[in-house]
């Protein structure tokens, strides 16, 4: 901040000077694990102070607190700050009343949000109600799914029903304001982008909500091709048929019982579920890891 002289020979600041030093005072020192920013807040619905709300809900909704008292904080109804600098309590803002200082660098008075780290690139969308990150240029909005998605698949898209608006198939936490990265299945079901990598980890690749598989298997289904041809079932059971359902394209087939697995008739897959015809028998992970 530079300071000039004025006409009587006595120092002066410009305005904005002022507003960019108060901008960094204190700037990366406060916050908690989950943002960096300037101001605790008040929550509404238990009259208790905390670093932010993800701070309130993992406090409200630990094992430790009775299951009557669990909740998660209305964050659209947080009223008062209190400024990690002067301790002033006060009315939703971004600059401190008391000693000037900017609680977050993004501030969005709608949501009551505040953060200094503006790299993530910060946006309020009004249709989902809540900030994202990725920078709104980046992003649309889908009325169906209810939800912002990346322009990268604007016209590629498989509209579900409010599809961000239920758990994680896997870890069951809330998609819709989840901090995580969340990535699209082919069929169109959320998850959060973590979770599908822990399940390819452990050779799984179907959805957990449809069972449709995740990527591409043809690889996979031409070596259990050779597997099969190479473990020819006894001659008892060589000709026995057995009903199957392709969880991949929804289609029946009648096909010869295998201990291995089961391909459908209509797309060659072998992500299938035996529905008749003796012991149940699909196409297990367990497999795909052997095969893999």
């Amino acid at each position: 901040m530079e300071a000039k002289l004025s006409s009587d020979g006595s120092k002066s600041f410009e305005l904005g000077d002022v507003v960019e030093c108060l901008k960094e005072v204190g700037y990366g020192n406060y916050g908690c694990s989950h943002y960096r920013r300037r101001c605790k807040i008040r929550a509404p619905c238990c009259n208790e102070i905390f670093d932010c709300r993800h701070c309130h809900n993992e406090a409200k909704n630990s094992m430790d607190t009775d299951p009557l008292d669990r909740h998660d904080i209305p964050r659209h109804e947080v009223q008062k700050v209190i400024c990690s600098l002067c301790d002033t309590e006060q009315d939703v803002q971004q600059y401190c009343i008391n000693c000037g200082v900017c609680m977050g660098k993004y501030f969005c008075g709608k949501c009551k949000f505040f953060d200094d780290n503006v790299s993530k690139n910060q946006y309020h969308c009004d249709e989902c109600g809540i900030c994202r990150t990725g920078g709104k240029e980046n992003f649309f909005h889908c009325k169906k799914c209810g939800c912002c998605y990346s322009k990268l698949m604007e016209d590629a898209h498989h509209c579900v029903q409010r599809a961000m608006h239920h758990n994680c198939p896997v870890c069951l936490e809330f998609l819709f304001d989840t901090m995580k990265d969340v990535t699209v299945l082919p069929c169109a079901h959320t998850i959060h982008l973590e979770c599908v990598e822990e399940m390819q980890l452990h050779y799984r690749y179907s959805c957990p909500v449809c069972s449709k598989s995740i990527r591409d298997m043809t690889n996979v289904w031409r070596m259990l091709d050779r597997e099969i041809a190479s473990n020819p079932m006894p001659a008892v059971y060589q000709n026995k048929m057995v009903w199957i359902l392709c969880n991949d394209c929804g289609a029946n087939s009648h096909v010869n019982f295998h201990t291995i697995a089961h391909k459908c008739l209509n797309c060659n897959s072998y992500n299938t579920r035996q529905t008749r015809g003796g012991p149940t028998a699909s196409c297990s992970s367990g497999m795909a890891e052997m095969v893999l």
